[in-house]
């Protein structure tokens, strides 16, 4: 299981910081992704970390304000969100994937597992 926190509403030029916490297998083998789905758009990767070697990746819209981090201690992986802009509203949810690593391009495909979602608004 894996639940997400720290969504909510925000200024533009705002920070959040997101949780995943993972419930019943452990963080320590698995590539963890974040994903966003904005209302009337299709689900898109955000960032991923691998396990084995704590490489990240992130998509273009998200480079140099967005950064992954994963604590394997507490079985958590964390988003921290700055100089968000309204085009960051979506749900995001926290995703793990069955590879240690990231893909080259992460897609939805190699993520099995999914959180329920948490609601982050960027107000203009």
């Amino acid at each position: 299981q894996l639940v997400e926190s720290g969504g909510g509403l925000v200024q533009t030029g705002g920070s959040l910081r997101l949780s995943c916490v993972l419930s019943g297998f452990t963080l320590d083998y698995y590539a963890m992704g974040w994903f966003r789905q904005a209302p009337g758009k299709e689900r898109e990767v955000v960032s991923c970390i691998s396990s084995s070697d704590g490489s990240t990746w992130y998509a273009d819209s998200v480079k140099g304000r967005f950064t992954i981090s994963r604590d394997n201690a507490k079985n958590s992986v964390y988003l921290q969100m700055n100089s968000l802009k309204p085009e960051d509203t979506a749900v995001y949810y926290c995703a793990a994937s069955g590879w240690e690593k990231c893909p080259v391009t992460p897609t939805m495909v190699v993520f099995g597992s999914w959180g329920q979602g948490t609601q982050v608004t960027v107000s203009s």
